[in-house]
């Protein structure tokens, strides 16, 4: 029987203290009340892994990857990130500590600094708060795919013909995230209607918080802790979140 199980939180990364955001009018009392949450086993053989982070990491390497980049290597801290960009000579180091741009990175986290001009043939050594730490936690799956709202139907359909998907959550620092879970909530909803079966509670969970439909989509991010914070940091901000909630913007998966 094909089947999904889900990850609500990846392990936070070892050098971000896992606490509760210090901002704490930005939680919403769902993610409040479920809060940290232990990510359990991660995937392994045979398994297709899906590394989730809306808000930002998987949308910007889905933008990354649409514009042609080469490959992304996910680092665990800021120190494995430069450790990686010495042992890639001309490579991008990318990512972000607490939404913004880690000073001496080539790149922050906005999906619209991957354009085809900066990125087009790349490594991309990515370094973010909770997008990497998904993707390391799928390292054992045959196969990682990013997925976010922007391509969550080339997701589904790119996962039509497994037997066992693994959606992992990234999360906030080792807690659960609202727009992460809903995402891979949307994506059960797709699985089931292609044959799947909810594995275990945490795949309930994420689909009962699967909205319903785009206008939805984009209620949740800019409602949501993270994307709340998001937009307190200025425009340019605000038009990342808005370009996160855009549901299938992006007509492609892309394999890490």
């Amino acid at each position: 029987m094909k089947r999904v199980r889900v990850v609500l939180a990846a392990p936070a990364a070892a050098d971000v203290e896992a606490r509760r955001d210090s901002r704490d009018y930005l939680h919403l009392p769902l993610e409040r009340s479920v809060g940290a949450v232990a990510p359990g086993p991660a995937p392994g053989r045979g398994a297709v892994a899906v590394a989730i982070d809306v808000l930002r990491a998987t949308t910007s390497l889905s933008v990354a990857f649409s514009n042609g980049a080469a490959r992304v290597l996910p680092a665990g801290t800021v120190a494995e990130g430069f450790r990686l960009r010495d042992q890639h000579p001309g490579a991008l180091l990318c990512g972000e500590r607490e939404g913004k741009k880690v000073p001496g990175f080539d790149l922050g986290n906005s999906p619209f600094e991957y354009s085809r001009e900066v990125v087009a043939g790349r490594t991309l050594l990515f370094a973010s708060t909770n997008g990497s730490q998904a993707l390391r936690h799928a390292v054992g799956a045959d196969r990682r795919l990013l997925a976010a709202f922007v391509n969550v139907t080339a997701t589904a359909e790119r996962l039509a013909n497994a037997e066992e998907v693994w959606l992992v959550a990234a999360g906030k620092l080792g807690r659960f995230a609202l727009e992460d879970a809903a995402c891979a909530g949307w994506l059960m909803r797709s699985l089931r209607a292609r044959g799947f079966d909810a594995a275990g509670p945490a795949a309930r969970i994420a689909e009962a918080l699967a909205p319903p439909d785009a206008a939805a989509v984009r209620a949740l991010l800019e409602g949501c802790s993270h994307g709340r914070y998001l937009r307190s940091l200025g425009a340019g901000f605000a038009r990342d979140v808005e370009f996160c909630a855009r549901v299938d913007a992006i007509g492609s998966a892309f394999e890490v």
